[in-house]
């Protein structure tokens, strides 16, 4: 099967998230999908095979199989919109998160994810641990967003791995307000087996829904301030949804030669 290598909301090779898509003509065994997961030692290896309009998609971790990946979804589409079908403008992929579309805006590609309500929860003390700064806020939906005063303490800690662990959500977050962006942010996923995500997509459903209503806006520019670094466009629909658009740029082509 081919194999490509897929830099996620940046328009420049080695930043933004890297992401394998690999695409199939029938589902090989989970036990090998895990393992070429765990071979690649990306944050994500996206696997597609198509059905009648679209793809069925599936997301693995070295660590596990996740329920959405929002940059592995944003470079299947690229995939698919520029090298399988370049005359097509959007691809229906259907999910454990259920049925997501992909438009091409430009050199956008805009994706339709949900927006996760946050519950607000206590600030602990283990978050101070862990993180290394003591945030000013803590909410928790399927992750967790920890909100911290300044950019600069967000882009200088250095958190401990197995304290993140044991905080709750399945991704623990760190957000501030952006000097050049709306918002920045960091994302740690040791429960999954990734020690920090250079831009998590699925992160910014419950980040950017956090800002939007803090800065009034139903749009904001966000920045992941990881080492590699990558931008999102991030627009709230109204109907529970949200809009995340970046770029994304071809790396590399291979061919799998190991059989299931």
């Amino acid at each position: 099967m081919k194999q490509y290598i897929v830099d996620a909301f940046t328009g420049r090779p080695f930043s933004g998230n890297p992401a394998a898509v690999c695409i199939m003509e029938t589902w090989p065994p989970e036990a090998y999908m895990k393992q070429l997961a765990m071979e690649n030692s990306l944050s994500e290896t996206a696997f597609l095979v198509p059905e009648a309009d679209g793809f069925r998609l599936r997301w693995f971790t070295p660590g596990t199989e996740v329920d959405l990946c929002g940059h592995a979804t944003l470079a299947s589409a690229f995939v698919v919109l520029t090298l399988l079908d370049p005359a097509a403008e959007e691809v229906r992929f259907y999910t454990r998160s259920g049925l997501l579309t992909i438009r091409r805006r430009g050199r956008l590609f805009e994706m339709d994810l949900p927006a996760y309500q946050l519950e607000e929860i206590p600030v602990t003390g283990a978050m101070e641990q862990a993180f290394g700064v003591r945030p000013q806020k803590a909410f928790l939906a399927m992750d967790l967003v920890c909100v911290f005063e300044t950019e600069d303490q967000v882009r200088a800690m250095r958190p401990d791995q197995r304290l993140l662990a044991a905080l709750p959500g399945r991704v623990q977050n760190a957000t501030a307000p952006g000097r050049e962006a709306d918002c920045v942010s960091r994302s740690f996923c040791p429960k999954v087996a990734v020690p920090e995500d250079p831009v998590c997509g699925s992160a910014h459903c419950m980040i950017a829904n956090y800002w939007c209503g803090v800065l009034g806006k139903r749009v904001i520019r966000a920045y992941q301030a990881s080492r590699r670094g990558g931008w999102l466009r991030c627009e709230m629909t109204g109907n529970g949804r949200m809009l995340l658009s970046g770029e994304a740029v071809l790396v590399a082509v291979s061919e799998i030669l190991a059989k299931p």
